[in-house]
């Protein structure tokens, strides 16, 4: 059964013969093989790159042109002509940083790209008469794309065939409405069909259409906002701010003092600029993203934007779109139940025959469709496909004695009055969380506005959904996380509630129908803290209710798979969408899960509270060192003392102290939850820490200053001070460490194990020029250092009470 589409002025279809799919119309066969051979010859392709990743160029750019490697790069040049080679170390460990980042940062574009590949668009076209998948970047100018539900338009294109083509243009726009297309209408990159189909002809593809940006850009590989990434780059601005005097003051302090060994003191002063930087920082960030982006690859998770994962570990309400998300895809058809004496052979004809009239049939046409075939005895003369802002489709039949009829088959509580009779069966269904149908027949056209007002009810089509196997336990690590819920559907608010109670979800039984939500954005954020389940939305409600939400500060995460959750994914803090959503779903969201699985969610949020957690941690540690290392700067400079370390002193302790274990810390699990305000936080134990060492460390290198004598002063000097800042580094490592586990208590217990066989190895002695003299200034030392010690806990403890989370 074929029929020649057509489409009047209100889009409703009328086939001129037969039912069914409609097959190529007269001039709409598409281009030849020969004629795509021509334009790829000209140029004339899609050539928009579609990257999930940025290129392996813009990798090593990024990890070795920085400020930072810049500073360290001219301070190990100057450490290579004055030598030795020792004090040098500090250069090979940023080559080896910047190796590492590189090398990780390319293994998470490897495990991007090939994820991408997987949910990549593919856009139907014809050629040669028949219809393909193709890659974006195949389609060539005047391809001829068809489109449908879901799908999303990615060059620009005329109209050629309207089947009810309804279109969104509102992320391109802004106009939420839905705009009805007709052949010769213009299509624009970036708008998604949100019910009907048809097909157009591409007039402007690659960087020439309006929304050329749009695929690349929402598929990328991006740094965008994160309060990680802001925090970190806060930080450093203030460290270079501190720097610059600092370095200066010591640069001065050097010159202006009577040097017997010139080397010597710009091997110093080196030193004294040098932990300055923090520059495994950034470094550490980055990997922990990397890393976390190649762990969630291969559980099927594609995250498309980096602070992605960060997010979704800040969010504290997540809005779960029932269909797909709950439950599977398909559906059951269990009972059809008649009304008013409706005859059942009739109804399922009509069933049939309404199946058989849309193209592209949702999850609950299918259903039906597989329960009662087309028995292709009625032909369909006009068809309206299902809208989600409608909640009901319909089409008009004509039998074999020219008797038609028109029927609708959508939501009961939409297509009947209230009041009626009927509802309260479908009520009682609804309960026990089955899905209705009402199948009606209506007494004026398709076309007329005012068709739902008389309709006579023939059955009720009760369909069962079938609730995902995982996620009852997915609904239970948000509740015990303390993420707030929120089950948002277009379906009936008590059927959906009584999913999400089978699914043993808290307050599933406080139902909310939608069309009773206030306008005002306010009130409506109000209904949504109090309420947990909410029925009937429409998509511009969606995105309302996400709005309301985030009005009240919440951070919002949405799901959803279907061409209604667009616009609430897009404006959502983090938008997540199953990979068999629409194209246009996929396009907009920050993580798609590639294996439909919702219960890869939670490891997305413990990849995020990872990241979060542990870089908080290792920041600490890096920020405590800039810190100690421009006190004592200061202080030489006003002293007017050399510098109390070489490089090597230094390169020895950021190893022992922060580069190791900072490494461990921030790949470690962490499952604590999220908080705001990185830099507060970081700063708040960084600043009292850093200031404990730097003054304690000074006054240990001025009393051996007053102590030792000779020659060899200076090195028995450093060597009194070393210790004295090891022990109190390694203090703040044991704190920042907290709370232990076996293996934090086995990485700081190796990291001073390394120092004490340095300190008794003689070629270690000699290498890092550490060697304690006497008894009695090492034990001052470490006096000095337990008492640091306890300033420190008594720091951290005014702090936790000062400024509480």
């Amino acid at each position: 059964m074929e029929q020649r589409v057509e489409t009047d002025v209100d889009g409703v279809r009328q086939p001129g013969h037969g039912g069914g799919a409609p097959p190529v119309p007269r001039g709409a066969q598409g281009l030849t093989s020969a004629e795509v051979a021509e334009r790829v010859a000209r140029g004339e392709v899609n050539d928009v790159p579609v990257r999930s990743s940025r290129s392996t160029a813009d990798i090593v750019r990024a990890n070795v042109f920085t400020r930072f490697n810049a500073i360290i790069g001219v301070l190990f040049l100057v450490i290579l002509v004055v030598g030795p080679i020792q004090d040098g170390l500090f250069g090979f460990v940023i080559i080896a940083n910047t190796a590492i980042g590189i090398i990780q940062e390319l293994r998470a574009k490897k495990t991007l790209d090939s994820l991408a590949v997987i949910g990549e668009a593919r856009p139907t076209v014809r050629r040669d008469g028949g219809s393909r998948e193709i890659g974006t970047s195949e389609i060539v100018l005047g391809d001829l794309v068809e489109l449908g539900p879901g799908d999303k338009a990615v060059v620009d294109g005329e109209v050629v065939e309207a089947d009810n083509l309804e279109v969104d243009e509102s992320l391109l726009t802004g106009e939420a409405d839905p705009v009805l297309k007709h052949p010769g209408d213009k299509v624009l990159s970036g708008s998604f069909v949100v019910a009907g189909g048809g097909a157009f002809t591409a007039t402007r593809v690659g960087r020439e259409a309006y929304a050329a940006q749009l695929a690349e850009e929402a598929s990328r590989f991006t740094l965008v906002h994160s309060e990680l990434r802001s925090g970190i780059s806060t930080i450093l601005k203030y460290v270079t701010y501190m720097m610059i005097p600092a370095a200066i003051g010591l640069i001065t302090s050097s010159l202006l003092r009577e040097n017997k060994d010139s080397s010597e003191a710009i091997r110093r002063t080196v030193a004294g600029i040098v932990p300055m930087v923090p520059e495994g920082l950034v470094l550490l960030t980055s990997v922990a993203f990397a890393i976390g982006v190649v762990r969630l690859g291969r559980k099927q998770c594609l995250v498309q934007e980096l602070p992605a994962i960060e997010g979704l570990a800040r969010v504290d309400v997540v809005c779960l779109d029932k269909t797909g998300t709950l439950t599977e895809g398909g559906m059951d058809v269990t009972e059809l139940r008649l009304l008013d004496g409706a005859d059942e052979a009739e109804v399922r004809r009509v069933l049939g025959a309404l199946g058989e009239s849309d193209p592209r049939p949702n999850a609950s046409l299918q259903a039906i469709i597989e329960k009662y075939p087309d028995t292709e005895e009625l032909r369909c003369t006009e068809s309206l496909p299902f809208s989600s802002a409608r909640k009901y489709s319909g089409a008009a039949f004509n039998d074999a004695m020219g008797e038609s009829g028109t029927w609708l088959l959508g939501a009961p509580d939409v297509l009947l009055p209230h009041g009626d009779p009927n509802l309260g069966l479908i009520d009682d269904l609804n309960a026990r969380g089955l899905r209705v149908l009402l199948l009606a027949r209506a007494a004026t056209e398709l076309g007329d506005p005012a068709i739902t007002e008389e309709l006579k009810p023939a059955a009720m089509v009760v369909l069962e959904q079938r609730l995902r196997p995982d996620a009852a336990d997915t609904l239970r690590y948000f509740a015990d996380e303390n993420v707030e819920t929120k089950i948002i559907s277009g379906d009936n608010a008590v059927s959906v509630g009584a999913v999400a109670a089978k699914l043993g979800l808290a307050g599933a039984e406080r139902t909310v129908d939608a069309r009773t939500l206030p306008a005002d954005r306010e009130e409506m954020a109000k209904v949504l803290e109090e309420n947990t389940v909410f029925g009937r939305v429409s998509p511009q409600q969606k995105r309302d209710m996400v709005a309301a939400l985030q009005s009240r500060g919440h951070d919002v995460a949405m799901t959803g798979d279907g061409v209604n959750d667009v616009l609430a994914l897009k404006d959502a803090d983090i938008g997540v969408s199953m990979g068999s959503g629409s194209e246009a779903t996929r396009a907009v969201a920050q993580i798609v899960l590639l294996n439909n699985s919702f219960a890869t969610l939670p490891s997305v949020v413990a990849e995020g509270r990872r990241v979060i957690g542990n870089i908080e941690r290792v920041a600490t540690l890096f920020l405590t060192k800039t810190v100690y290392s421009v006190l004592l700067a200061l202080l030489v400079v006003v002293s007017q003392v050399p510098y109390p370390f070489l490089p090597r002193h230094l390169t020895l302790l950021s190893t022992l102290t922060i580069g190791v274990p900072a490494f461990f810390l921030a790949l470690a699990p962490n499952k604590e939850r999220a908080k705001p305000h990185f830099v507060r936080r970081v700063m708040k134990y960084a600043v009292p820490a850093g200031l404990i060492a730097g003054a304690a460390t000074f006054a240990t290198y001025l009393l051996a200053r007053s102590y030792y004598t000779g020659p060899d002063a200076l090195d028995a000097e450093t060597s009194a001070a070393t210790l004295t800042l090891f022990l109190i580094a390694m203090w703040v490592l044991a704190i920042v460490a907290r709370p232990y586990t076996w293996w934090r208590v086995l990485l700081v217990g190796a990291m001073a194990l390394g120092f004490v066989i340095v300190l008794i190895t003689p070629w270690l002695q000699d290498f890092f020029a550490l060697k304690l003299v006497g008894t009695t200034m090492p034990w001052t030392a470490v006096g000095v250092a337990v008492a640091s010690a306890a300033a420190l806990e008594l720091a951290w403890k005014w702090v936790v009470r000062r400024y509480p989370d």
